[in-house]
């Protein structure tokens, strides 16, 4: 179950970082990925995984050293416990990224490698987005 659970949370993910990077200005990847919803199945498949373990990880996440931590990602459960919460948290901020980037008109030929680093290297992908933003603008008008 565990394993399942692993190799299903990037397909559900996979979709929607497709969208945003393939076809960045297809009205209707702008309107799927404009909910904050899509991120739901990735956080159920972390619920699935954490909630059982729940009088573990509790302690682990509000009183963390790195050998609780450690300890806690170390187990099958863990590492796709942690893997789900790093994907959902890297599609919510690249969901954020690329709308902001629509609405700034940051070119879609910048933001796929920026989204791609998203997808891979989570905060390195934010960071570099956050250093381009600001040479585009937001339209107020």
């Amino acid at each position: 179950m565990t394993g399942f659970l692993f190799e299903s949370t990037f397909l559900l993910a996979a979709p929607f970082w497709a969208l945003m990077i393939l076809l960045p200005k297809w009205s209707w990847t702008t309107r799927i990925v404009s909910s904050p919803l899509i991120v739901l199945p990735i956080v159920a498949v972390y619920a699935i995984l954490v909630i059982p373990a729940f009088g573990e990880v509790w302690p682990a996440v509000t009183n963390p050293t790195l050998g609780g931590v450690r300890e806690l990602l170390g187990s099958a459960d863990g590492a796709a416990a942690g893997w789900a919460h790093m994907l959902a948290f890297d599609l919510f901020v690249g969901r954020w990224s690329y709308l902001e980037s629509r609405e700034r008109g940051v070119p879609a030929l910048l933001m796929a490698p920026i989204l791609l680093l998203t997808i891979l290297l989570g905060p390195l992908g934010l960071a570099a987005y956050l250093a381009v933003r600001p040479r585009w603008h937001k339209d107020l008008g």
